[in-house]
């Protein structure tokens, strides 16, 4: 019975190795950030990102990731975010990010200066094109150099 209840429990430690294994799992298929001038955003400087899309019948979720710093003076931002498709069709958004709640406490994860951000800005989409993705952020604060975000980013996951 002993060698029994050895193969029961190593059963049972390699289905739990296995779920967390699998949960823990990255589903990003594409993660770029991009460095903001120290000096501020100017909101005439665009961040760019391209990424490929190969299926169009899986189901993604896009994320923003934004790192500010405890010196950004608001606790929201606004972007414009223009995405165009492989063939030539454009679509334009204008998006508000909250990074710190009503009572001013940060929501990024992350210790001292910097905050990390990763927002749900769309869920559940399909591309309904294959090929090659741009999309476009701009600051939309309406300051010329807005200072206290050093990184913008886009993350990609299959869900």
């Amino acid at each position: 019975m002993i060698p029994f209840v050895r193969f029961k429990i190593l059963h049972l430690f390699l289905a739990v190795w296995l779920l967390l294994l699998v949960s823990c799992s990255n589903r990003a298929v594409y993660e770029e950030y991009l460095e903001v001038d120290e000096k501020g955003w100017n909101q005439n400087d665009t961040r760019s990102f391209e990424f490929e899309i190969q299926d169009t019948l899986l189901i993604y979720d896009l994320y923003l990731n934004i790192r500010n710093t405890t010196d950004y003076e608001y606790s929201n931002i606004y972007f414009f975010i223009s995405t165009r498709f492989p063939d030539g069709r454009e679509f334009s958004d204008t998006v508000q990010c909250f990074l710190a709640n009503h009572h001013g406490k940060w929501l990024g994860k992350g210790l001292g200066k910097f905050k990390d951000n990763r927002l749900l800005f769309k869920r559940g989409i399909r591309f309904p094109v294959s090929g090659r993705y741009k999309m476009s952020i701009e600051q939309a604060m309406r300051e010329e150099n807005l200072k206290g975000i050093s990184d913008v980013g886009i993350r990609l996951e299959i869900l």
